[in-house]
């Protein structure tokens, strides 16, 4: 048991050692202010930030609008910035929705809105939205009249 003790001692002062060693490991292991008091349970809650993607109808006022007729008989719009080309604001069942451009590796245009589980994907072609929290399309084969035009153009 002496030996076990022993032991243990010389291992709890290697680790002191260790860490006394390197203060800023120290000081990345040592229990946050905010985690102390969380554990007393007066822990201070951080003000709420609005994300980009909130709740809140983005203001479409000055952006042009595109509309996009899908099977199925569905519509949606888009609406974008000639200044800026990193998000869209997109109309969807009576609803606007903020997205945010997400870089792919296929060069196609790829708009999110994680928190409302909506994925926009624009190619040449057409485009597709999909309902990434469920997991299945909400509407295809959505042209623009510039994209049924060349479409119509081919065929």
């Amino acid at each position: 048991m002496k030996t076990i003790n022993a032991l243990v001692l010389l291992i709890a002062s290697a680790a002191a050692a260790a860490l006394a060693a390197t203060p800023a490991m120290a000081q990345n292991t040592a229990p946050s202010a905010a985690a102390h008091a969380a554990k007393k349970g007066h822990a201070k809650k951080a003000p709420v930030k609005p994300a980009e993607e909130d709740e809140k109808e983005p203001d479409v006022a000055g952006l042009q609008p595109v509309e996009f007729h899908c099977e199925l008989g569905n519509n949606l719009t888009i609406y974008r910035s000639a200044n800026d080309d990193q998000q869209i604001a997109l109309r969807w069942n009576k609803h606007l929705h903020h997205m945010m451009r997400v870089t792919t590796t296929t060069g196609a245009n790829r708009f999110e809105n994680a928190k409302k589980g909506l994925v926009w994907i624009g190619i040449p072609a057409k485009g597709i939205l999909l309902d990434s929290k469920k997991g299945h399309q909400l509407a295809n084969e959505c042209k623009s009249s510039e994209q049924a035009l060349k479409a119509d153009s081919k065929g």
